[in-house]
Order: C-alpha cells, then sequence, then structure tokens
C-alpha cells in the first residue's frame, strides 16, 4: 500500500508525490516496487537489503541515495507460533525524495500517522522523522513487551501444576521474542548513536527529540533485558517444577501399587491348585478378605504417614 503524505503542517494524507513529501509504502505490491526502481529510481540493491527479515539497522550510501535500515516489531505468527517478531523497516533518501518501505504490515507505522494526525505533528525534515519513528519504535516495544508480561502471568498458573513440556514451550516462544527484541532495540541504539554523530547532518537534528529517543530506547533496552532475566529464571525454577511434579504422581503411583499388591499377593497362594489350611473351611473366604484389607490399610497408614499420598 502506497501513500503519500505532507509533513509541513501536520500530517496530511496528498493524491500524488510532491517534493520533499513521505512516500510510506507498507506490504508493497509489484506496482510498488516498479514505481519506486523506475520512477523514483531507487537502487534495487536498497530494496533487496530491506527485503531481508535478517537486515541489521544501519546506514547505507550509493550514489546519492542513502538508506537508514531500522527493526520494529510486529505481530507473528509465521514464525513457528512466536506471538511477536522484528522486521526491517527502510528509509530511503534523495535529496527531496523521502521514502519508507516494510514488506510487513504493522501496527506501528498506522499508529504513527493517525497520532500525529491528530496532535497536527508533522516534521521540519528527514532526519527529524527518522528520530520520530525511533522514537515510535521504542514505544511499541515496550507495549508489545507488556502484552507479553501478560503471557507469561498466564503460562506461570498454567504451569504450577503441569507435568508436560507443553506449557514450558510457551515460556520459550516468549523467551524467543525476548532475544529478537533486545537485538534490534540494541542496533536500533547504535543506529541512534551513528545518526548524533553525523556532523553534516547534525544541525538540523531537533536536540530535545533527539535526548527524548535516546531516553526511550535505553528504556526499552533496559525492560527488555529485565524480563528477559526473569523470565530465565523463571524458567529453570519451572522445569524443576514440572519434574518434582512428576516425580509426585510417580510416587503416589507406586503407592497404590504397593497397597493393592497385599491383597493380590495373598489371593495368589490361596487361589494355588494345592492342599492349604482353609481348604475345607466355610469361613476362609471372608478371613482372607478381612486380613487382606487389614494388611492394605496398614500399609496405606504407613505410606500416608511418609506423605507418600
Amino acid at each position: 500500500m502506497r501513500t503519500f503524505i505532507n509533513g509541513e503542517n501536520g500530517l496530511n494524507v496528498i493524491q500524488e508525490w510532491a517534493p520533499h513529501c513521505w512516500i510510506n509504502i507498507e506490504n508493497p505490491t509489484l506496482e510498488d516496487l516498479n514505481y519506486l526502481t523506475e520512477e523514483l529510481q531507487i537502487p534495487q540493491s536498497f530494496l533487496n537489503d530491506i527485503e531481508d527479515p535478517d537486515e541489521r539497522p544501519r546506514i547505507e550510501h550509493e550514489d546519492d541515495w542513502k538508506i537508514i535500515v531500522m527493526r520494529i516489531p510486529v505481530r507473528d505468527t509465521a514464525h513457528h507460533g512466536l506471538p511477536f517478531s522484528t522486521v526491517p523497516l527502510g528509509i530511503i533518501l534523495r535529496g527531496d525524495v523521502l521514502v519508507t518501505l516494510c514488506y510487513h504490515q504493522n501496527e506501528m507505522l498506522s499508529d504513527f500517522i493517525t497520532y500525529n494526525q491528530r496532535k497536527n505533528r508533522g516534521f521540519s525534515n528527514a532526519y527529524n522523522l527518522v528520530l520520530r519513528l525511533l522514537l515510535s519504535s521504542s514505544v511499541w516495544y515496550l507495549k508489545y513487551l507488556k502484552q507479553l508480561n501478560i503471557q507469561v502471568k498466564r503460562a506461570e498458573k498454567r504451569l504450577e501444576r503441569a507435568v508436560r513440556n507443553q506449557e514450558l514451550q510457551a515460556l520459550l516462544h516468549i523467551e524467543k521474542c525476548y532475544v529478537f527484541f533486545i537485538t534490534s532495540i540494541n542496533g536500533n541504539y547504535m543506529l541512534l548513536q551513528r545518526l548524533k554523530n553525523n556532523k553534516v547532518e547534525r544541525v538540523t537534528f531537533d536536540e530535545d527529540l533527539l535526548e527524548d529517543v535516546e531516553i526511550e530506547l535505553k528504556q526499552a533496552q533496559e525492560s527488555t533485558n529485565i524480563h528477559s532475566n526473569i523470565l530465565s529464571g523463571m524458567m529453570d525454577t519451572y522445569a524443576s517444577v514440572i519434574s518434582n511434579n512428576m516425580n509426585n504422581i510417580m510416587k503416589q503411583l507406586t503407592s497404590v501399587s504397593i497397597v493393592l499388591m497385599v491383597p493380590t499377593l495373598i489371593a495368589s497362594f490361596y487361589g494355588m491348585n494345592v492342599p492349604n489350611t482353609f481348604q475345607g473351611t466355610s469361613w476362609a473366604f471372608i478371613t482372607i478378605v478381612v486380613v487382606s484389607l487389614i494388611i492394605s490399610l496398614g500399609c496405606f497408614w504407613v505410606l500416608r504417614r511418609r506423605n507418600w499420598f
């Protein structure tokens, strides 16, 4: 989907391209890609880099073109059921051309446009837009982090009495999301440092905005690292809990087997086709049953005292 946005007085959607407008493309079609390569003459290598799901945050120059790649969080069910993942967002610059390209549909960009339209907030130059996108990505990392924490709490309740690995695997998926978040946030932070050290363009930066972006990125870094460390310790603990729950079940089954073994053993002896002391008495069956029950109850009492039941 291709959108032209004028950022002079808020973010206003326009029908066609104008100099210094923002061209936002999400989940591009073949027509959108042809527009970028044929009409805007954007290098094909830039598009290939942004399409790569493992592309790292960086800044690269080619002729007069410049590409800035950051990573943003997205909801994802394609990566083996992971709730969230991260994807590259490319910002392509040259003169009066400003393009953002993401090969995945995401909530961040649509929310960014809606929020700034509501606040009537535009951008003075391309680099301030880049800083605002970095700030928005940090906010969305924190939003998704809260949702992951809710999933962790739900998994905790299931794990208290769990004996299967499926419950632990749910936490493993969340831990993978934390790893993706940490790697991407660290990459975005390094990208911000490179932008700060850009002496040529530094004069165009909004210093207050630059400071806000750095604070939000550090907060996202610290929060994700803390929750990742907590989850790692929690997974080790619950792995032990699952093992202990399984041991308790095996202990209970063993206790039941011991209690049932006594009457079975007695019945086996007296069920043999050989002479015994009770073969001529009419009360032999009742006596054997009563003795078996007494011994079984005795075994049950002993095992109960040892907390095997």
